[in-house]
């Protein structure tokens, strides 16, 4: 344990990545945080056994770690101690409905904060934010393509120059369709990522967040970007710059009942279903 620094941050991360160490003896829960985390330019390390994440902790020399509650490997607390007093990485401590004893004392440990377990993006985020406010954009850099432009440091979305006023959560599907586009994304990956699960409720309330960010992004003139449904898979995120005659190369199962991406365009308040 004597090998653990204290992490020299800032200059030490070549593609500006957040790093972050997970520790969570449940593999497909610390998995999952991994995965999510990852479309937001964090870096995450999963490790299930504590003795390893301590000594992964000086090498990788993390921007913070994630701590499970109830580790069976080592007392969760006594890693809350080590990483966060010893090494001096802000630690959050990752909590279930029956943990609440286990959060209190991962606080008086010298945890930065807790965090509900299985973990959701939306709710890590904004405390990495917090821990290292100077890496908040590299978390969620600005994007740019055929003239929308989206920053999620300042929420502005600008189309050819003119400011859009969006919702949160239309905001966060933008991006999340910018971050993967001329990719079909599916409607499980979309929920994860901007609800952080599936219910009926949340699948419903994804069918009218499309059609309300279609009808905003529709401009005349057929300049706008595209959300292309891919029927029976997902949809698909059409930047302006796209012509119309690469849109009419596009295969048969990834044109709209509409047909063109110019008509989607122009009739978008009356698409029946996204």
């Amino acid at each position: 344990m004597n090998n653990l620094v204290e992490a020299t941050r800032g200059d030490h991360r070549a593609d500006g990545r957040f790093v972050l160490l997970v520790v969570d003896d449940d593999e497909s829960v610390g998995a999952a945080l991994v995965t999510q985390l990852a479309e937001h330019r964090v870096r995450g390390h999963h490790y299930p056994h504590a003795a390893e994440a301590l000594l992964a902790a000086g090498a990788l020399q993390p921007d913070a770690a994630v701590v499970a509650a109830g580790l069976t490997t080592m007392s969760s607390i006594e890693l809350v101690r080590l990483l966060a007093g010893r090494a001096g990485i802000p630690t959050v401590v990752g909590v279930g409905d029956d943990d609440g004893g286990i959060a209190a004392a991962g606080l008086k440990a010298g945890a930065t904060a807790g965090v509900r377990r299985p973990y959701r993006a939306e709710e890590v985020l904004p405390i990495l934010r917090a821990i290292r406010p100077e890496t908040a954009a590299a978390l969620d850099p600005p994007i740019e393509l055929g003239g929308l432009r989206v920053d999620p440091s300042t929420f502005e979305v600008r189309l050819h120059g003119r400011t859009m006023a969006l919702p949160l959560k239309e905001f966060r599907l933008l991006y999340f369709f910018m971050s993967h586009a001329e990719r079909t994304v599916t409607r499980e990956q979309l929920l994860a990522a901007v609800w952080g699960g599936i219910s009926d409720d949340t699948s419903n309330t994804l069918t009218v967040h499309i059609k309300r960010l279609r009808r905003r992004l529709a401009l005349d003139g057929g300049q706008a970007p595209v959300i292309v449904t891919v029927r029976g898979l997902g949809y698909r995120f059409v930047p302006a710059t796209r012509s119309a005659e690469q849109d009419e190369d596009r295969r048969p199962d990834e044109r709209t009942e509409h047909g063109t991406r110019d008509h989607l365009a122009q009739t978008v308040g009356g698409q029946p279903d996204p």
